[in-house]
C-alpha cells in the first residue's frame, strides 16, 4: 500500500452485525462516518458470499479479520476461500487459547503455526498475532510477547499491535510498534482513561491519556498500512457515535 488506510473494527459494533441486514445497515453507518476500510470479527452466521456482496455494496476494503485458532487449525482451506471471498491478504487472531501461554506453549504455537504461514503465503496472504495485556506476563524474565517476536520468523508471524492492551500490561504503545517495525501490517487504535475511582476504562481514541503523537509517529516509521479503530465496550455511549468521535480526532490528528 502506499498510504495507510483508516478503518474500523467490527467487534466495536458487534451487537449489530449479527444478521445480513444489521450488517449492511452497520457498514452504511461505518462508510457514511467515512472510515474506508473494515476489520471483520464478531459477526453473526452470515455466508461469507454474502459478507462479501455486503461489503462491496457499502464501498468499503476488508482489511483483516479475526479468525479462532482452532479454525485455522482445522479448516485453513475454508479460511483461504472466505478471504478470497473478502480480497483480503490479512488473516489475525485475536489471542489463542490459555495453554499456550507459556514457554513451551508459545513453542507449541510456532511449530503449528509455520505450516499455516506457508499454506497462506502461497495465497499472497500473511498471519497476524492481536496482543491482550496477558502477554506482557514474564517468564524468565522476557514477557511472552518480547519471546514471541524474537523466536518467530518474520516470514512467518506480524504483529497487530493494540495500544489499549499493551499500556494495560504497563507497555509503552510507541516502544512496542517500534519492536516490530517492517512486521505490523495492522494496528488497533484503543485508548484509555482512569475513573476518579481509579477504573481503567476503553476510551474514544484522543479522549484518554495515551500518547498519540508518539504512537502514530511510531506506526509511520514502522510501516503499518491499516490503523483500525476498536474500542471493546462503549459503555453508556452509541458505539457508532463512539467511532465517529475516534475517526474526528485521528483526521484532526493527521489520518485520514
Amino acid at each position: 500500500m502506499s498510504k495507510p488506510v483508516l478503518g474500523a473494527q467490527l467487534y466495536t459494533v458487534r451487537q449489530f452485525t449479527k444478521t445480513a441486514s444489521d450488517l449492511a445497515e452497520t457498514l452504511k453507518k461505518i462508510a457514511d462516518i467515512g472510515y474506508k476500510a473494515i476489520q471483520i470479527s464478531g459477526i453473526g452466521p452470515i455466508d461469507p458470499k454474502e459478507v462479501a456482496r455486503i461489503v462491496e455494496d457499502a464501498g468499503l476494503i476488508v482489511a483483516a479479520t479475526h479468525v479462532g485458532w482452532n479454525r485455522l487449525l482445522n479448516d485453513l482451506e475454508g479460511v483461504i476461500e472466505e478471504h478470497k471471498l473478502y480480497n483480503c491478504k490479512h488473516v489475525a487472531i485475536g489471542g489463542l487459547p490459555k495453554e499456550y501461554y507459556s514457554v513451551d506453549g508459545l513453542k507449541r504455537f510456532l511449530d503449528e503455526l509455520a505450516p499455516i504461514a506457508e499454506r497462506l503465503a502461497q495465497e499472497g496472504m500473511d498471519f497476524s498475532y492481536h496482543n491482550h495485556n496477558h502477554e506482557l506476563a514474564k517468564y524468565g524474565g522476557k514477557t511472552w510477547l518480547e519471546m514471541l517476536i524474537e523466536e518467530s520468523d518474520p516470514k512467518h508471524l506480524k504483529l497487530e499491535i493494540d495500544t489499549y492492551w499493551i499500556q494495560a500490561g504497563g507497555g509503552d504503545p510507541a516502544a512496542w510498534i517500534r519492536k516490530c517495525a517492517g512486521r505490523i501490517p495492522l494496528l488497533h487504535l484503543k485508548d484509555m482513561v482512569v475513573t476518579p475511582d481509579r477504573q481503567q476504562r476503553f476510551a474514544e481514541v484522543g479522549e484518554g491519556n495515551l500518547n498519540w503523537p508518539a504512537i502514530l509517529q511510531a506506526a509511520k516509521e514502522s510501516g503499518v498500512e491499516w490503523y483500525l479503530v476498536e474500542q471493546d465496550n462503549c459503555y453508556e455511549r452509541d458505539p457508532f457515535e463512539s467511532l465517529a468521535i475516534s475517526y474526528r480526532n485521528l483526521r484532526e490528528m493527521g489520518l485520514s
